[in-house]
């Protein structure tokens, strides 16, 4: 074999390490489903029980929402995730913090709220996915408040909390994070927790929970299992699960990474939320919409997590900067589509021609978008040599 031969051989072996050493991920990203056209679902955690100031809220988030139509003319969408209930703090107080009781959604204080949230579902702008029960595990609450003034305060209140004032650890509803780092909670109480959170979900709306979002997105196999009896189709992810709070108190003990359209382990369809626009917190129209652009050159949906603390603490500001968000996406991307995280579930899983790509060319393009996330492989693709025939293959490493 002559020496240029070797040469050929050699590289060629070389890439086809570096693409084995990889095979996973990138297979993984090849058979996520492509979406056809940018997609965005607004995505809005923590409404339901809580700050009687909510109604007046959602009033003008619905009007505005429906006021911002695609290019199909459908207003755009935002998903709720509902919490159902918030401590009963003078009956809390009463029993000297020794004994929880709920103050639930379907309480006539919250008539207000629930009226909201429903004009915005018959006007075709909300729709409600299932947050949780309540936004902590009672039993950790109860126990924190023993040794924390600030929890038995915030438990003993007369006014309907919110659960954005609590350590953020005791914001996690499927662990024991009274102390840290957190304990795994019993399987059975989780599956009766689902099971009548589920119950109370269907009583408030009418019809039964679809999509699941974990408070704080930490959550195990023993909750997507209840979840899948209960009739949850599709889960919300950040694209990886964390099953417990460490002894710092952050989300940890990942033991698993997810795409958009994978399945869980009890069959539930994973969606990926992964844009992150608080105007609260400064973010600025601006990130809205290279989210957006981002993940339409990926063929993926665009799922913004925004939370209702923004339009409780600064809602003139937050407003405007989600009326400018949209309005901007638009702008950009004039073929946009919205939608909700279920139909999102929905068209994936059924492969909808309407919605997901089945041409090769745009396959390839999105599959190139995504390969740079895949950690390592664009720098050892430039060091190998492969990024030249994916270049060729009009794939970017």
């Amino acid at each position: 074999m002559t020496m240029l031969g070797l040469v050929i051989v050699s590289i060629v072996l070389l890439w086809a390490s570096v693409l084995l050493a990889f095979f996973r991920p990138l297979l993984a990203r090849w058979r996520e489903p492509v979406f056809r056209l940018p997609v965005i679902a607004i995505e809005s955690d923590d409404w339901g029980a809580g700050p009687l100031a909510q109604a007046a809220v959602l009033e003008r988030v619905s009007a505005i929402l429906q006021g911002i139509p695609d290019a199909t003319g459908r207003p755009a969408v935002m998903t709720l995730g509902v919490v159902l209930e918030v401590p009963d703090g003078a009956r809390i107080a009463a029993s000297d913090c020794t004994d929880y009781h709920a103050l639930t959604l379907a309480d006539a204080r919250f008539d207000g709220v629930r009226a909201a949230m429903q004009d915005g579902i018959t006007a075709g702008v909300f729709v409600p996915q299932l947050h949780g029960q309540c936004h902590y595990w009672p039993p950790a609450l109860l126990a924190a408040a023993q040794g924390d003034a600030a929890v038995r305060d915030w438990l003993t209140d007369s006014e309907p909390a919110a659960t954005e004032d609590l350590p953020a650890p005791l914001q996690s509803r499927w662990v024991d994070a009274s102390a840290l780092p957190s304990r795994e909670l019993d399987a059975a109480a989780v599956r009766q927790a689902v099971a009548a959170e589920a119950a109370n979900y269907q009583a408030v709306f009418g019809s039964a929970p679809q999509v699941a979002v974990a408070t704080t997105f930490v959550w195990n196999d023993a909750v997507e299992a209840a979840w899948a009896q209960a009739g949850i189709e599709a889960i919300i992810t950040p694209g990886r699960r964390a099953t417990c709070r460490n002894a710092a108190g952050e989300p940890d003990c990942v033991d698993a990474t997810m795409l958009a359209g994978e399945r869980s382990a009890a069959g539930q369809t994973c969606l990926v939320r992964d844009v992150y626009f608080e105007p609260a917190l400064g973010h600025a129209p601006r990130r809205l919409v290279e989210g957006l652009l981002a993940r339409t050159r990926q063929g993926r949906a665009c799922l913004v997590e925004t939370h209702r603390f923004n339009f409780l603490r600064a809602p003139d500001a937050s407003l405007d900067a989600l009326e400018t968000a949209l309005r901007d996406a638009l702008t950009a991307c004039p073929e946009l589509r919205f939608a909700s995280s279920l139909e999102l579930a929905q068209a994936m899983r059924a492969r909808d021609p309407a919605w997901i790509e089945t041409r090769l060319k745009p396959r390839l393009a999105a599959w190139r978008a995504r390969l740079d996330e895949i950690p390592r492989f664009p720098r050892l693709a430039r060091l190998s040599g492969l990024a030249l025939p994916l270049a060729w293959l009009g794939v970017r490493a």
